[in-house]
Order: C-alpha cells, then sequence, then structure tokens
C-alpha cells in the first residue's frame, strides 16, 4: 500500500488525527505535513512534494484539503488516490476575504487566542454537548502554532485558486468526506466535488461538523478503511 500523508486544517496539528494514526499506523507509513510554513497555497504544494515519497495516499481536511488539491494539480501523477474531507474546491469569496482582514488585524494585536474563540470554535462543531474536550484540543493545537502561521494561512487561503478543473481531470479513486452540520463547508459543496471527479465516492457522517476526525471517529475511520483498500 502506499504510504499516507495527512494534511491538518487550518491552525491545526497531527492531533486533529489522532483516532486516524490509533487506527492506521500499524498497517501504513503514515506522513503528517504541516502547513503553517508558507503564504501561497502553491508553496505549501511545493514544500509537501518536495519532501512526500514518490507515490503517495493523500488526506486533506479543510485547509489541509485546499492544499491537498493543489499537490494534485501540480503533480497528479504522484497521488494515488485522494482524500478531501470537509473541504471547499473553490477560490475565496469576497465577502469572506474582506472577514479575514479584521481577523488578521487582531491577531496581529495579540488577540489570537480571542479570535479562535469567538470566531472560529463556535463554527467547528456539530450541535449537542460533550464537545469541550476538542474545543479545547483546537484552542490548544492553534495557541501552540500561533499568530504568524495564522497570518500565512489567512494570506494563503485568501489567495486560493478555483480547483474545479483540477477535481474534473483527477482519475484517482477518491473519498469525498464531510460532517452533515459542517457550517463552514456545507453538504452542497462535497456534492459538487463528487460530481466533478470521475471515480469519487460522498461519504457524509452524523452527527458531525467540520472536524468529524475527531468528533466521529469510528465513522470516520470505516470510510477511509474502504477508501483505503479499494
Amino acid at each position: 500500500m502506499p504510504p499516507l500523508i495527512l494534511l491538518p486544517g487550518m491552525m491545526c496539528d497531527a492531533r486533529l488525527y489522532g483516532p486516524q494514526i490509533a487506527e492506521f499506523s500499524g498497517l501504513h507509513a503514515l506522513h503528517l505535513a504541516p502547513i503553517g510554513a508558507q503564504d501561497t497555497v502553491e508553496k505549501l504544494a511545493a514544500d509537501i512534494l518536495r519532501d512526500a515519497p514518490p507515490s503517495f495516499a493523500l488526506v486533506g481536511l479543510s485547509m489541509g484539503g485546499i492544499v491537498a488539491m493543489e499537490v494534485l494539480r501540480q503533480a497528479p501523477d504522484r497521488v494515488a488516490k485522494i482524500a478531501l474531507l470537509d473541504t471547499n474546491p473553490l477560490a475565496e469569496k469576497a465577502d469572506v476575504k474582506k472577514r479575514r482582514a479584521p481577523q488578521m488585524a487582531k491577531v496581529l494585536a495579540g488577540g489570537l487566542r480571542a479570535v479562535m474563540q469567538e470566531e472560529m470554535k463556535p463554527n467547528y462543531l456539530a450541535p449537542g454537548g460533550g464537545k469541550k474536550a476538542i474545543l479545547d484540543l483546537c484552542l490548544d493545537m492553534a495557541e501552540g502554532l500561533g499568530s504568524d502561521v495564522f497570518l500565512r494561512q489567512s494570506r494563503a487561503l485568501m489567495g486560493r485558486r478555483d480547483q474545479t478543473e483540477t477535481l474534473r481531470g483527477a482519475q484517482q479513486p477518491a473519498l469525498i468526506m464531510c460532517g452533515r452540520h459542517d457550517l463552514l463547508c456545507p453538504v452542497e459543496r462535497h456534492q459538487l466535488m463528487r460530481d466533478l471527479m470521475p471515480n469519487a465516492t460522498l461519504v457524509v457522517v452524523d452527527n458531525a461538523g467540520h472536524l468529524p476526525t475527531l468528533e466521529q471517529p469510528t465513522a470516520c475511520n470505516a470510510a477511509l478503511t474502504q477508501w483505503l483498500e479499494a
């Protein structure tokens, strides 16, 4: 089986995939690739390709999925299969770009924790209780990465390209997965990706929002296992 590269979301590290590392590390060579060192998606993808094995399976969640699509665009012959989770193939809309500027100003002024708590974390998870541990982990990951990573990732997202043609031309086995209650990247966006890709399967995870890898790890791992073994 090819090595498996995992790309985390914005202001997340390898702990976003904690349940998947536990499930798959005994079966696959895992590579956890950070995506905070550059301020364009193209450069982030080039860094991953520089350090990646010649051929690999690729998983990306949220911003990690956006970078994964750029990896696919730059080197389709090296991507054996791809899983895109809770992500978006389209360029950033003008109204979303406009909201990023005040967030970046707050972070520059030392307000990373406040931005994460007040503006980002409330959109992450499905409704219901019992999610404090996941939200606390998200905050810990963000604070560990720090303000500079937030600013670089924000600039990269603002300048990203539309990847619909990349997906339309992809022949790899593809898993498209999202939480049913994802407010940031809704189900309809994943139906679009499924329809664009010739060999794609869509899985919608119940009782999950933007982070199904942590919210519903059993369902997420089952879908990833089926995709890996296909």
